[in-house]
């Protein structure tokens, strides 16, 4: 007997849940460098995220939706693991609980759930975190890979909040003449593979770039975004550094520290909050690169990725409503 169904007729080997899994695998690596670097208290940190977002996701379709729990899907660990990922080592374990529920509860259940959100949730908790808390949001411990139990915590600043309070005369050659400011700012090798203070997550490019090639392997992500955001940074970073020779704006150093890299892999990327066409996703990932530049080069904060990305999410159904698939045996418009 012939079934007909509803197009598209398609089968695909990946599902949610798969998907899901691939992206949690991904960001193991960085997972690891994050607690090497910070010790007992990043993993509980991240331990804490994870816990308290899958807690509230579950209350909340349980008791609020009544509705069929949604956990098992894992999209509630990895807001949890990026939550945490965009967090201090040090922040307080009850802000980290008031974090996840802005993430799960106002960035993702309030819409109705997986798929539905507009903006990013690990980025809504961030951002609130950040916004009512910024003492705490912005004390960065400094690695220590001898003290897995905290027993010395010394803290600093990031690479971007040194550059942020460098004065504007400092050029690139003071770099090697003893500039008292300059002096702390990590060498390309440190801030490569992740000994730099910083949230949890975003220190090591390399555990971060090795977490996107498998993204790309599994085909769970495509390099347009990555590529365009991470480029467009580089680029106008590169014309400013040509154009004044001022270290604030060494395009290498700004692609290596902060969440840039965290953010063009693994936030940038969302399935639902970013476009869904090839053009589309160019231009969000510009529209990105060019937010998070003026927010770093003029803004009041030393990073500017979070707000970069979230601004772009509002922009997305406006993207895809210029930039949209052609139904198959259709002219395009």
């Amino acid at each position: 007997m012939l079934k007909v169904s509803t197009a598209p007729h398609m089968f695909a080997k990946q599902d949610t849940n798969a998907i899901m899994k691939d992206v949690v695998i991904a960001l193991l690596p960085a997972a690891c460098v994050g607690i090497f670097n910070f010790g007992l208290t990043a993993l509980i940190t991240i331990i804490t995220s994870i816990a308290s977002c899958v807690m509230w996701e579950y209350l909340t379709v349980r008791y609020l939706l009544k509705k069929p729990s949604t956990i098992n899907d894992y999209s509630a660990i990895i807001t949890g693991l990026l939550l945490a990922f965009n967090l201090p080592a040090t922040i307080p374990v009850w802000m980290i609980l008031i974090g996840s529920f802005m993430a799960i509860v106002v960035g993702k259940m309030a819409f109705g759930g997986l798929g539905k959100n507009v903006f990013n949730p690990a980025l809504v908790g961030r951002v609130f975190l950040f916004i009512s808390f910024p003492v705490q949001m912005t004390m960065w411990m400094k690695p220590n890979w001898h003290d897995f139990f905290n027993r010395d915590i010394q803290t600093g600043a990031t690479t971007l909040g040194i550059l942020k309070h460098i004065d504007a005369s400092s050029s690139a050659t003071s770099l090697t003449h003893g500039n008292p400011d300059i002096s702390q700012i990590p060498d390309y090798w440190h801030m490569f593979i992740g000994y730099t203070g910083g949230c949890i997550g975003e220190v090591s490019a390399l555990a971060l770039i090795l977490g996107g090639i498998y993204l790309l392997i599994k085909k769970v992500i495509t390099w347009h975004i990555p590529f365009y955001y991470l480029g467009s940074v580089f680029l106008f970073s590169s014309l400013m550094w040509l154009a004044t020779q001022d270290i604030k704006f060494d395009p290498i150093t700004h692609l290596l520290s902060g969440g840039l890299i965290l953010g063009a892999i693994f936030m940038a990327t969302d399935y639902t909050t970013t476009p869904m066409t090839t053009k589309g996703k160019i231009i969000f990932a510009l529209g990105c690169g060019i937010l998070t530049v003026i927010i770093r080069f003029y803004g009041a904060y030393p990073e500017g990725v979070s707000f970069a990305i979230l601004i772009m999410n509002a922009f997305s159904p406006l993207i895809d409503k210029f930039y949209y698939t052609r139904v198959y045996g259709t002219r395009k418009k």
